[in-house]
């Protein structure tokens, strides 16, 4: 397109291809979101049921006069359902108690692999008490650990009592005992306030954030403000630390600051290793730490579930990649390429756009070669993962539990996988019409990418929670804006390019905003929970409602871990 001349009848064509594309993506998902939809419906309505099926999350519970909160979530439901409410898991403060079962489990692995040690040396394990077992006294580790487990079993007992009996907090995990029950109850309002009694379907138990649950209402609208505010800055300004950053490590700094470095960086070949990878290291290693930033903050908004939390994530890596790795390649490529000419002539700007703009294509276009020729061939290859389980098998794994976690392949990291897709997405849709060539590379990139994906999500990976499709409306949107942005950016480009009808630009873009309107107003609610419909459909079996309670009770708070071991070795002194 950026040898079309100005005001050429070709430039017909490519408006033509802007009504095309527009139509065709919001046909396809159009037709996505009702197969989505149906195929939630159909896990909803599964005979098989699901614990998550029969409880209700609650939250914003008020400070009752007297009592307990358990008292008082049962006095309230009850009085609202007395037929269909069991029972209530109230959040407590868990703090201490979590913190005593990590180390009961730190202990009851190490103990493990102590045995596993004396089977095959037959001679009995022995290291220091100290930090990182480098210091202290040392003992035989066998008799050591368990004494350990048995002193730390105690005090795990007196946290969970005192957890379960001073350290209630203002939300609860109600139990009904049919899934209608339970979704009326999720989606009613219960008070006359919005800060008060509020619920929701309870997320999956395996993905239940605790310690999110009991922030109030108030508190979690003013954290979601202060969130958006750091990730619109870190956004805008994610430059200033790399800059920053890259300005302290720069070789001349390094060899004022550490002056004993100066004769190894003085060598010509470290030299110029240096200079050409120090700045690209400082980069390489924040864009590594920037999808953790995202989701802590994702988790200080007060999120009570870990899928919302990696769909929040996986947004603010979207809009962080659009902004600064799209925009500001195209931007920077048009604009400051062309910094001189503009100077010298600023009429020239507009002529200088058109033309800069369409080159950029080039780059994206190589990108995008990029990503499904080394992307997509790490991933299959999996070589990293295999070396490292090989080397953890041979030096450090001895029991078969420290084999299968070395060897467990782990979950898709949506968080960053899914924002990765989009931004191809967006670069194709964003060129499709301008340099329809990227059509050809972005088809091998999801083919390919379709293939690999599906491999891993039947063969390879393990799920660590499901929440029944609802990263779907999340894509749905990105999509969306992705379609947006593209067809912004092409009204812009045929205003440069002095079309005469570049106003047939705007349909798109309102039947684009029309469309993202009715979809959500149609299909959105789906997800928020289950219909009455889907839970209406009779299971096989319902869960009694203790197996509810043991599914979302936390194991800080369920018992203490078993001191015996697979060897009973002889006891000796413990110093040596």
């Amino acid at each position: 397109m950026g040898n079309v001349t100005n005001r050429s009848s070709r430039l017909w064509a490519f408006a033509l291809a802007d009504y095309w594309l527009t139509f065709v993506i919001l046909y396809v998902l159009w037709k996505s979101y009702k197969h989505v939809v149906q195929l939630r419906t159909q896990y909803q309505s599964s005979p098989k049921a699901r614990p998550e099926q029969y409880a209700v999350l609650v939250r914003d519970i008020p400070q009752p006069p007297s009592g307990s909160i358990s008292e008082e979530v049962d006095t309230f439901f009850r009085g609202i359902y007395p037929t269909s409410y069991e029972s209530c898991v109230v959040v407590t403060d868990m703090s201490k108690s979590s913190k005593v079962w990590n180390e009961i489990e730190t202990c009851r692995r190490k103990l493990a692999h102590s045995e596993a040690v004396y089977e095959i040396s037959k001679k009995r394990p022995t290291h220091r008490t100290g930090k990182f077992g480098l210091y202290g006294p040392k003992v035989y580790s066998i008799d050591y650990y368990k004494e350990e487990m048995e002193k730390l079993g105690s005090m795990l007992k007196d946290e969970q009592r005192n957890a379960n009996s001073k350290s209630q907090k203002g939300a609860a995990i109600a139990i009904f005992n049919s899934r209608v029950a339970a979704t009326s109850a999720s989606q009613a309002m219960h008070s006359e306030f919005a800060n008060q009694w509020t619920t929701m379907a309870a997320p999956e138990p395996r993905e239940v954030v605790w310690g999110n649950l009991p922030i109030p209402l108030v508190q979690r609208l003013v954290r979601q403000f202060m969130v958006y505010v750091v990730m619109f800055l870190t956004i805008v300004f994610y430059m200033i630390p790399i800059a920053f950053i890259s300005a302290i490590i720069a070789l001349d700094n390094l060899e004022k600051k550490l002056t004993f470095l100066k004769p190894i960086v003085e060598t010509p070949a470290v030299k110029a290793i240096l200079q050409a990878y120090l700045p690209q290291l400082a980069l390489i290693v924040f864009l590594a730490l920037l999808p953790m930033l995202l989701l802590k903050l994702s988790t200080l908004e007060g999120i009570p579930a870990q899928s919302h939390i990696v769909r929040a994530a996986a947004g603010k890596y979207f809009y962080f990649n659009v902004f600064n790795v799209f925009l500001g390649v195209t931007l920077a490529g048009s604009l400051f390429n062309s910094l001189n000419a503009i100077i010298d002539d600023p009429k020239s700007i507009v002529s200088l756009l058109s033309k800069s703009l369409p080159l950029q294509a080039t780059f994206f276009i190589t990108f995008v070669a990029l990503k499904f020729f080394v992307g997509y061939g790490l991933q299959l290859c999996r070589i990293v993962p295999l070396i490292t389980f090989h080397l953890k098998r041979k030096y450090l794994c001895k029991t078969d539990e420290e084999i299968r976690d070395a060897w467990a392949p782990g979950s898709f990291n949506y968080a960053t996988c899914v924002p990765a897709d989009m931004l191809i997405l967006t670069i194709t849709i964003c060129y499709s019409v301008i340099a329809p060539i990227i059509l050809a590379f972005a088809i091998v990139y999801f083919g390919l990418g379709w293939l690999l994906m599906r491999n891993e999500a039947l063969n390879v990976m393990v799920p660590s929670w499901e929440s029944g499709g609802r990263m779907w409306p999340h894509m749905h949107s990105l999509i969306l804006a992705a379609l947006f942005l593209s067809q912004l950016t092409m009204l812009g480009y045929f205003g440069v390019k002095e079309f005469v009808y570049a106003a047939l630009m705007i349909p798109p873009i309102i039947a684009t905003l029309v469309f993202a309107y009715i979809c959500r107003q149609l299909f959105y609610p789906s997800f928020r929970g289950s219909s009455m419909s889907a839970a209406s459909k009779e299971a096989k079996e319902v869960p009694p409602t203790e197996s509810v309670i043991e599914e979302y009770t936390p194991k800080c708070m369920v018992s203490s871990h078993g001191t015996k071991g697979t060897s009973d070795p002889e006891k000796h002194d413990e110093n040596i």
